[in-house]
């Protein structure tokens, strides 16, 4: 791997070529930092240098910030770590320098690296470069002075929607806006940069420092107004993550005292902000995001991807039409096959038989779950599909609704090639999934809802329909009897004409164009399901804390989650976090306190499971399930890692049973 460096290059025409390089997308590394401190200074000193330009080495000027330094601070706990280049660097140096400095963008400048482009003089970019602050996605803020200079050149209004939404823009976009100078071919960056830097020198062109502009902010009035509808709207959209109050604390702080006072808030905050729990998720979600695509076996045995360009799809229901629509948008072409009509007159492709299947690259199978019907498509797919892709012609979309979410689980077989395995892999980035590999096996509201997930899981039940918790349970009732619990509920429900969303009616009340209400009627049903079950000590309703309601819906989740490590269905505990965040939805971050629950760092679910102990855990399920039964019993791998203080997400070899099945 190419260390990063950072290389200066003085031309007959006085300018200075400042580069760096640390690929694969120039992260600004603490040793880049060390770069820029030795580069600038000598620029600064020589005679021989009228201006510089600063540029990113490989068509690409910046990512931003190298992430494995904040990984290294909550390691250690040393913030320490963190450089100080926001004022000494970037400012000082820079931005106040005797000799102006242009920034020559390509390809993208995202977090630091847009902060470095803003303390530049002028920024002279590419066609379709990519500008962008998402800090907030890690949650953290702009560090190195982006929430002051930003609001500065482009309005606060826009400023704020880069930042509180991470949302990037094009420098086409950034140039309407005031953030680029000028839009110049690729071939043409560096000679129009050097040119406008020595314009700058001679007094030809404005020499602008970003942070002293004030011509774009508006009156203190309209500032404050804009940033507390802007407040009002983080609460709503963000009302368990700190950083998106913060980041309009210290935006509001440079506005009111300057942009100077602004800086030194910002680094304050940041810091502040590094070490906090709900930071430490957003980073190991982002790591674990990365970690999908290193499969042992697949990704590190010189393969290349097949080339897919049509695919089948068996199923045009939700699952099916969902995954159909993600293909189609990715420019796949897709044939889909449906027996219900009532499907197809919805404007869906009628197939009458799979003839038209003999030359496509892949199939996807996404009917009802019904084995017998699965089996017996399977053979029919089998004897109508071209060899090539015999081998690879199912893998299982637990992503719903298919085209919106963004988690793709591929099934492992004993059988599955590597090669198919890297197409899947390759298929799910295509369609813009984020892919994770997995061996075979089978797989409160409110309260759940203030925890941080979208939905409870009751509603989710009700959107679901009940026919897949009657199919789910039945397979887990075959393949787990001893720790599977068969509620009448559901079947009660049908029974009462009951399937929630599709016909309006189930635990809530569906109206088109009101919100989902629950429905009082269910209450019966329950408690006859309640007394069919009869598991209540001494026949009585207990009393629990809210907390111990979101306990006792999570923790035999984490439990299960033990269950499949022990088993090696996955390739690494990061794996079951970044399924949980994509596929669950559970919250990749964790305010430190949420109304009555004293919370931390979730990271998905193994990674929340650790933050609050292992221990914790395995005594609740042991304790229930004495109470209640087995469903509750803590896992072997759960007790082991619990009684031995080993964290669930250490590897697999400080554990004693692990049977890997990839």
């Amino acid at each position: 791997m190419k260390q990063a460096s950072v290389t200066m290059e003085v031309g007959s025409d006085g300018v200075a070529v400042i580069t760096f390089s640390n690929p694969p997308v120039n992260a600004l590394a603490l040793t880049v930092f060390d770069g820029f401190k030795e580069k600038f200074s000598e620029a600064m000193r020589r005679d021989d240098v009228k201006a510089i330009v600063v540029t990113g080495n490989g068509g690409r000027f910046s990512g931003g910030f190298d992430i494995n330094v904040f990984e290294m601070v909550h390691k250690t706990g040393d913030i320490s770590i963190l450089p100080d280049a926001s004022v000494d660097i970037f400012t000082n140096m820079i931005e106040d320098g005797k000799k102006p400095t242009v920034a020559a963008i390509e390809g993208l400048a995202l977090g630091g690296g847009l902060e470095l482009a803003l303390v530049c003089h002028a920024r002279i970019a590419a066609p379709r470069t990519q500008l962008g602050l998402p800090e907030l996605t890690l949650g953290v803020l702009p560090g190195s002075g982006g929430t002051q200079r930003l609001p500065r050149l482009i309005g606060l209004p826009k400023a704020l929607e880069i930042m509180l939404l991470s949302k990037p823009i094009t420098s086409e976009e950034g140039k309407k806006l005031g953030l680029i100078d000028a839009v110049v071919p690729s071939d043409e960056l560096l000679k129009v940069s050097r040119q406008w830097a020595l314009d700058i020198a001679g007094r030809r062109k404005p020499w602008l420092r970003s942070l002293h502009r004030t011509d774009k902010l508006g009156s203190l009035p309209e500032v404050h107004d804009i940033i507390n509808t802007a407040r009002q709207q983080a609460k709503q959209t963000a009302k368990n993550m700190p950083q998106h109050q913060a980041c309009l604390d210290v935006i509001e702080e440079g506005i009111i005292h300057g942009g100077y006072h602004g800086l030194l808030k910002e680094s304050k905050v940041f810091k502040e902000l590094v070490s906090t729990d709900t930071s430490k998720g957003l980073v190991h979600a982002f790591f674990a995001q990365r970690a999908t695509t290193k499969v042992a076996n697949v990704s590190d045995i010189g393969l290349k991807p097949r080339s897919i360009k049509k695919v089948a799809v068996i199923g045009g229901g939700l699952m099916g039409s969902g995954i159909a629509t993600a293909l189609i948008l990715s420019d796949i072409y897709v044939i889909l096959k449906e027996i219900n009509s009532e499907y197809l007159l919805k404007g869906i492709k009628a197939i009458e038989d799979f003839a038209e299947f003999s030359d496509v690259d892949m199939v996807i199978e996404a009917v009802i779950e019904n084995i017998s019907l699965k089996q017996q498509i399977f053979a029919d797919i089998e004897k109508a599909c071209p060899p090539h892709s015999y081998e690879r012609f199912h893998f299982d979309a637990s992503f719903f609704p298919a085209h919106v979410m963004p988690l793709l689980e591929i099934i492992r077989t004993e059988k599955t090639s590597p090669q198919v395995i890297l197409d899947l892999m390759t298929v799910g980035k295509t369609i813009k999934k984020v892919p994770v590999v997995v061996g075979n096996c089978t797989g409160i509201d409110q309260l759940i809802c203030n925890f941080g997930l979208p939905l409870g899981p009751f509603q989710l039940q009700d959107l679901a329909g009940y026919g897949v918790a009657v199919a789910t349970t039945k397979e887990f009732s075959m393949s787990f009897p001893e720790r599977t619990f068969e509620s009448p509920l559901v079947k009660l429900l049908i029974k009462n004409g009951r399937n929630g969303k599709s016909n309006g009616k189930g635990y809530y009340i569906y109206e088109k164009g009101s919100k989902p209400k629950p429905d009082p009627s269910v209450l019966p049903v329950v408690e006859e399901s309640r007394r069919l079950t009869n598991i209540m000590p001494g026949g009585k309703p207990i009393s629990v804390t809210d907390e111990e309601i979101v306990d006792m819906v999570l923790f035999p989740v984490v439990n299960e989650a033990c269950r499949v490590l022990d088993d090696g269905v996955v390739v690494r505990a990061s794996d079951l976090d970044i399924a949980s965040v994509l596929g669950m939805s559970f919250p990749s971050y964790r305010k430190t306190s949420i109304e009555k629950f004293v919370c931390c760092g979730s990271g998905g679910i193994i990674f929340w499971a650790d933050t609050i102990g292992a221990n914790r855990v395995y005594r609740s399920l042991q304790k229930w399930s004495e109470v209640y039964g087995n469903f509750f019993r803590p896992s072997r791998f759960l007790e082991e890692r619990a009684t031995r203080g080993i964290p669930l997400s250490a590897p697999a070899s400080t554990s004693s049973g692990a049977r890997p099945r990839l």
